[in-house]
C-alpha cells in the first residue's frame, strides 16, 4: 500500500519523497490506527490524510475551523484532479444541494466541514448512509480549553468515535505543547493513537525582539527594503489595525486592514488581495491567520505582544511556509506587560485558568527577555532540545550587552515602596528622576529620600528596568489599585543586596541584516526568464480564479529556472510537477523555458524535494 502512496506522491502531487513523519503518519492511517500528528506550518500536514483518502474507498471528512483553509485547499485539490468539496456557510442552498448530492453519488473523495456544521444531527445521518474512510481534526489545539485558540465547537468531536466506529481519526495540529497533546487525545477520546511529532524548528525564519521606543519608527526601518513582499503585520485591537494600515498606505505601501469589525465582504476581498496580488500588507487582529496557505509570505510583524509562546508560535508560523527566508519580528515595552496581565486578572476566568494563562504569558516575556539564542529558547519551550546555537536569530547575531542593574534596581524597589505601593511607572519614574508635577507635589513625594536618586538614567532606561523587573518577579501590577506598582517577596534578597541583579541593554537603534532571499540571489541573467515564469504563472492562476501559489510555489518556479527542461518527461522532474499539472500547464511553461530568451546553459540541478504540501 505504501508503494502506491509513494505513487500518488509522484504523479498527483509532483513530489520524489515523503517529508519527515509522512510515510509513518500515512502508514498508520492505512492501518486503521488514529493518530495524532504535529508538523510545523509548512511541514506537510495535508498529505497526511490527502494521499490515505486518495488511497482508500469512501470519503475523507476534513474538520477544519476557517473556511479560507477550506478553499484553498479545495481549489488546490481541484487543480490536481482530486474530487474535493466543501461544506460551509459560504455556499448558497443551491450549491449546498450540488455537494451533497456528490456525496450521495459517492464523486467525492475528501468533505472540508467545519466542526458546527459536522455535528448537526442531519449531517450525521447523511454521512451515516455514507462510506466514510476517514476523519482528519485539523487545527485539533482548539479542543483545548487552556489553549490559545479555543473553540467550543471542538468539544462535541468525541462523538465521532461511536458515530462512525472503527473509521481512523487523525488529529492534526502545528502548535501544542505536551499539556496540550494530552487534552487532544482525552477530549477526542482517540484510541491508543500513534504520535507523531515533528521538530517545531523553521530554521527560515529569523526571530527578532526590540524594546518598543517610536514603534512606528521601528516598523518604517524593517519595512524600508519590504516593499514588494507580502506580509502580515498584528496590533492588539481594531482601531489600532486600521490606523496602522492607513499609516502604511500613506507610506507608499498596499496595505489592507483585517479584523471581525469590518464586513464579511470587505474581509473577504482584503483576503483575496493578499492571496492573490504581490507585495500585499495586512494589518490584522489575531481574527485573521488560521487556515492561509500562502505560501510566500515574507514576514510577520507584532506591534502589540501576543498572549503567550503558543499564540506567537502560530502566527509567525505564516511567514516563509516556502522554506525561503523570512522574518518574524517584534517590539513590545512596559505597557505590553502592565496590559497583558491585567486582562488575565480582570477576567471572568476562575483562577485555575487565571494561573495558567499567567505562566503562559510569563514564559513569553521572559522569552522576549533572553540573552542566549532565542531559537534555543523556544524550542524548549515545545519540549524539543537544540544543542547549538541557531546563528539566525537577533540575540545570535546581534548579542545583547548586560549590565550591573543591582543597585539601580535597589533605588527603583525603595521608591515603590516609599510612595506607598499605590502608583504607576510614569508617577514612579518621575519621583526616581526628579521630575516636578502635580502629582509629586499634591502627595508631597518630593520630600521623599527617592526623589531624584535615579536622575543619572533618563526615562527610556527606567522603563526599560521597570519592563525587566515585571518579568522577572520582583514587581507586580495591582490592578485593584489601577495598574499600581507593587513589590512581591522575591524583591526581599534583591533590596538587602544578597543577590546580584544583570538585566539586558536595550539597544538604541538595534542593528540588523536583512537574511538573503532565494529570488534575488537569482543571476542577472535569469532575471528576464524568472519574471517570465512568474507571469505565466500568474496568467494561468487568474484564469482558474486561484491565487498564483495553487499553480505552482516558488520552489518550483526555482527548481524550473535551475533545471531549464526542454521536453514534457524533464518538465515532470521538477519538485511540485505532478502528471496532472503537466497535462493542463506543461505546454504553457515549456514555451516559456524554450522561447529563445531562454535558452541559456541550464544550471546544476538537485534531486527534488517535498518543500510544501
Amino acid at each position: 500500500m505504501m508503494e502506491r502512496a509513494a505513487e500518488i506522491l509522484r504523479d498527483v502531487y509532483g513530489y520524489r519523497r515523503f517529508r519527515p513523519l509522512q510515510a509513518e503518519a500515512i502508514d498508520a492511517t492505512l492501518t486503521g490506527r488514529d493518530s495524532l500528528i504535529l508538523m510545523p506550518t509548512g511541514g506537510g500536514k495535508s498529505l497526511c490524510y490527502q494521499i490515505p483518502a486518495l488511497l482508500a474507498d469512501g470519503v475523507a471528512l476534513v474538520v477544519s475551523p476557517l473556511i479560507a483553509l477550506m478553499q484553498d485547499q479545495v481549489s488546490a485539490l481541484d487543480l490536481l484532479g482530486v474530487s474535493a468539496a466543501y461544506l460551509n456557510s459560504s455556499l448558497d442552498p443551491s450549491a449546498q444541494r450540488e455537494v451533497v448530492d456528490r456525496l450521495r453519488a459517492g464523486q467525492l473523495k475528501l468533505l472540508y466541514i467545519a466542526p458546527e456544521r459536522l455535528l448537526q444531527a442531519g449531517t450525521l445521518n447523511l454521512l451515516a448512509d455514507l462510506e466514510v474512510s476517514l476523519i482528519a481534526i485539523d487545527e485539533a489545539h482548539c479542543v483545548s480549553q487552556w489553549g490559545h485558540d479555543f473553540r467550543q465547537d471542538y468539544l462535541g468531536l468525541n462523538v465521532l468515535r461511536d458515530r462512525f466506529p472503527g473509521v481512523p481519526r487523525m488529529a492534526l495540529t502545528a502548535t501544542a505543547d505536551v499539556r496540550t497533546r494530552a487534552e487532544i487525545v482525552e477530549r477526542l477520546e482517540l484510541a491508543a493513537p500513534r504520535e507523531f511529532i515533528g521538530s517545531f524548528d523553521r530554521p527560515n525564519i529569523r526571530y527578532t525582539v526590540q524594546a518598543r521606543g517610536d514603534a512606528r519608527s521601528q516598523l518604517r526601518r524593517f519595512l524600508a527594503e519590504r516593499r514588494d513582499e507580502a506580509g502580515i503585520v498584528y496590533c492588539m485591537t481594531r482601531r489600532k489595525v486600521e490606523t496602522t494600515a492607513d499609516w502604511l498606505a500613506d507610506e507608499g505601501f498596499t496595505a489592507l486592514p483585517y479584523h471581525a469589525g469590518l464586513s464579511s465582504s470587505m474581509r473577504a476581498e482584503h483576503q483575496r488581495r493578499f492571496l492573490r496580488e504581490d507585495g500585499v500588507v495586512i494589518v490584522a487582529t489575531i481574527a485573521f491567520g488560521m487556515g492561509i496557505d500562502k505560501p510566500d509570505v515574507r514576514f510577520v510583524a507584532h506591534l502589540d505582544l501576543p498572549k503567550s509562546i503558543e499564540g506567537y508560535y502560530q502566527e509567525t508560523g505564516r511567514a516563509g511556509r516556502d522554506g525561503e527566508p523570512a522574518e518574524a519580528w517584534m517590539v513590545y515595552g512596559l505597557q505590553d506587560v502592565v496590559r497583558l496581565r491585567q486582562m488575565v486578572d480582570d477576567s471572568e476566568a476562575d483562577e485555575q485558568h487565571k494561573r495558567i494563562e499567567r505562566g503562559k504569558l510569563d514564559a513569553l516575556l521572559g522569552w522576549c527577555e533572553v540573552t542566549a539564542c532565542r531559537r534555543r529558547s523556544l524550542l524548549a519551550h515545545f519540549g524539543e532540545q537544540r544543542e547549538t546555537d541557531c546563528g539566525n536569530c537577533d540575540v545570535c547575531l546581534f548579542p545583547p550587552k548586560t549590565w550591573d542593574a543591582t543597585v539601580a534596581a535597589q533605588k527603583l524597589l525603595s521608591c515603590v515602596y516609599r510612595t506607598g505601593q499605590r502608583f504607576g511607572a510614569v508617577h514612579v519614574i518621575d519621583v526616581l528622576v526628579g521630575k516636578t508635577t502635580a502629582k509629586t507635589a499634591q502627595h508631597g513625594h518630593e520630600a521623599l529620600s527617592t526623589f531624584g536618586i535615579g536622575a543619572d538614567f533618563d526615562t527610556g532606561k527606567w522603563r526599560s528596568v521597570i519592563r525587566q523587573l515585571l518579568v522577572r518577579g520582583f514587581l507586580k501590577v495591582d490592578v485593584e489599585r489601577y495598574g499600581a506598582l507593587v513589590l512581591t517577596p522575591d524583591s526581599r534578597p534583591l533590596l538587602r543586596g544578597e543577590i546580584e541583579l544583570n538585566l539586558r541593554e536595550d539597544a538604541a537603534k538595534p542593528k540588523r541584516s536583512r537574511p538573503s532571499r532565494r529570488d534575488a540571489t537569482v543571476a542577472a541573467g535569469d532575471q528576464a526568464l524568472w519574471q517570465a515564469l512568474r507571469e505565466c504563472r500568474k496568467r494561468i492562476a487568474d484564469e482558474n480564479g486561484v491565487p498564483p501559489y495553487v499553480v505552482f510555489h516558488d520552489s518550483t518556479l526555482l527548481d524550473m529556472l535551475d533545471r531549464r527542461p526542454a521536453t514534457p518527461a524533464e518538465l515532470l522532474a521538477v519538485s511540485g510537477v505532478g502528471q496532472t499539472k503537466l497535462e493542463r500547464y506543461g505546454e504553457h511553461f515549456l514555451a516559456v523555458l524554450n522561447a529563445p530568451a531562454a535558452a541559456a546553459d541550464p544550471s546544476a540541478s538537485t534531486a527534488n524535494e517535498n518543500p510544501e504540501s
